[in-house]
């Protein structure tokens, strides 16, 4: 990329198929990945991400595609996201991969390869999908490799026919096992792959090794699945090898992630992780995994809870993936009430790690993009969240976020019997550049409370200028903000963003 990646980044993310169709639809033919407008990716760049994830480039199939369009238990959802939806609009879900090349409605490899070189020239780097659990139906190896899937038996389709399904192969009709986690039934357009067979795993690396020539880093898709005890857990002994070969409980991922650094020493690997896998995850080497904890404490308006996540120790947040939204999750502005999400988005993208901002969520979006659909509905900008958003951005871009120091601040009572204070959350950000105090009252009442600041490095009076409220500035004396500490006084769901600086 010709750029050092900061300590704590942003990531993009833009679902490929309706961002084609909406291009297509303006040019008045079917678009590619080389019809993006310069003006697109130098918005992405200006906007400070320092990534971009176009999700679900891969080539796919139309055995997924059938069971899209008929299967009946995602018909109601592709309905009530789409209200004039038509068979046309069903493409199959991106994560039932067929092939590790970009698919030919989006131009091709060349034309990735392309885009990779306009986004490096703009410093951005891409991020693609890696779907390690599974392949699509009519991927090649059901027929030549049928062993490096789970195998069932007819009973166990005639028993589980959501989790099993019978396919030819090379050597005759085997029954294999839809790829699945052990908590759901399994995704019937897809195929579990066999993380306990050799020639499997030394397949895959081969796979990731492909993508990694062709891009700056991939996200794991449910990358805790394929750990060895998780395979135990979920299959058992169906997980034994077909073919007889003695079975591997190794780890995958560690040896694939420095398999692949040894040929991309910068090669970033993000992980989607849930069931207090993180921590684990990252030791096996992930740059970053998914902060699941969080969203879902921002989303239940816990302020408590917020700040005893935040009390880990300081690796595990800086390799922590902050989000408000994501391709999975409910848009935010229907998740958050309007007063609510300015001040969860000041919580969570202000953090350290890495800041995921989806794409429509700074514009208001409310209703989802299905995974199963090429199209959106249009909806309206919300001119107010959007103008909020880009101040917010502002400062996701400013060097004390990027690259200093992080620190958790304790808000103590403003007086006694005054319990308002366990709703302020705030933290602080210090790098030789400046300094940022971010304070947030993640309540649904007023707050008083005092927050020290010390080691401020200054002497006399202090000005803290609001960057999220430009025109709200308060001057302190040094002295003061250390003991007691600086006076607080929020309505619910106020967030400030202070720059520290000598008056």
């Amino acid at each position: 990329m010709g750029k050092t990646r900061p300590e704590h980044p942003a990531l993009y993310q833009i679902n490929t198929r309706s961002w084609m169709h909406e291009l297509g639809t303006a040019l008045g033919r079917p678009a590619t990945l080389a019809d993006i407008p310069d003006a697109e990716l130098d918005l992405i760049a200006a906007r400070g991400f320092d990534w971009v994830w176009p999700l679900g480039v891969w080539q796919t199939g139309e055995a997924g595609r059938q069971v899209s369009l008929h299967e009946p238990s995602w018909q109601p959802e592709y309905r009530a996201l789409l209200a004039d939806v038509c068979d046309a609009d069903v493409c199959g879900s991106p994560f039932a991969v067929r092939q590790y090349a970009v698919s030919r409605d989006f131009g091709g490899p060349r034309e990735l390869a392309r885009l990779r070189e306009r986004l490096a020239g703009r410093g951005v780097g891409l991020i693609l999908d890696f779907v390690p659990n599974h392949t699509a139906l009519d991927h090649p190896w059901v027929r030549t490799h049928p062993e490096f899937y789970v195998q069932g038996t007819r009973e166990d389709e005639a028993r589980e026919p959501g989790n099993y399904t019978h396919v030819e192969s090379r050597d005759g009709t085997r029954v294999l096992a839809h790829g699945r986690d052990p908590y759901f039934p399994g995704w019937p357009d897809t195929l579990q792959l066999n993380y306990r067979h050799a020639g499997l795993r030394a397949a895959m690396l081969d796979v990731l090794q492909s993508v990694a020539e062709q891009c700056d880093g991939v996200r794991c898709d449910m990358a805790m699945l394929v750990l060895p005890d998780i395979v135990q857990r979920t299959w058992g002994e169906r997980a034994q090898p077909a073919d007889g070969g003695a079975p591997v409980d190794t780890s995958f991922w560690s040896a694939a992630i420095s398999a692949v650094r040894a040929r991309h020493p910068d090669f970033v690997f993000v992980a989607e992780a849930y069931w207090d896998l993180e921590w684990r995850l990252q030791q096996e080497g992930f740059d970053y995994t998914y902060d699941k904890r969080l969203y879902d404490h921002l989303r239940e308006q816990d302020a408590a809870h917020v700040v005893g996540h935040l009390g880990a120790e300081a690796e595990y947040q800086r390799r922590s993936m902050r989000f408000l939204e994501n391709h999975d999750e409910p848009r935010a502005a229907a998740t958050f009430p309007p007063e609510v999400h300015p001040a969860a988005a000041v919580l969570g993208l202000l953090l350290p790690g890495l800041r995921l901002v989806h794409d429509g969520q700074v514009t208001g979006r409310r209703l989802r993009t299905s995974n199963h659909l090429r199209r959106r509905a249009p909806e309206p900008v919300d001119r107010e969240l959007e103008v909020f958003y880009r101040r917010l951005l502002a400062c996701m871009q400013r060097p004390e976020v990027r690259d200093g120091q992080w620190q958790l601040l304790r808000a103590h009572p403003a007086w006694e019997g005054n319990p308002t204070c366990r709703q302020v959350i705030a933290y602080r950000w210090q790098s030789t550049e400046g300094r940022l105090v971010v304070a947030v009252n993640y309540g649904p009442q007023r707050a008083q409370c005092y927050v020290p600041l010390t080691d401020l490095s200054l002497d006399g009076s202090v000005r803290l200028h609001d960057l999220m409220h430009a025109r709200v500035t308060y001057e302190r004396s040094a002295a003061e903000l250390a003991q007691p500490g600086l006076y607080l006084d929020l309505p619910p769901w106020r967030a400030h963003v202070f720059e520290v600086l000598e008056a």
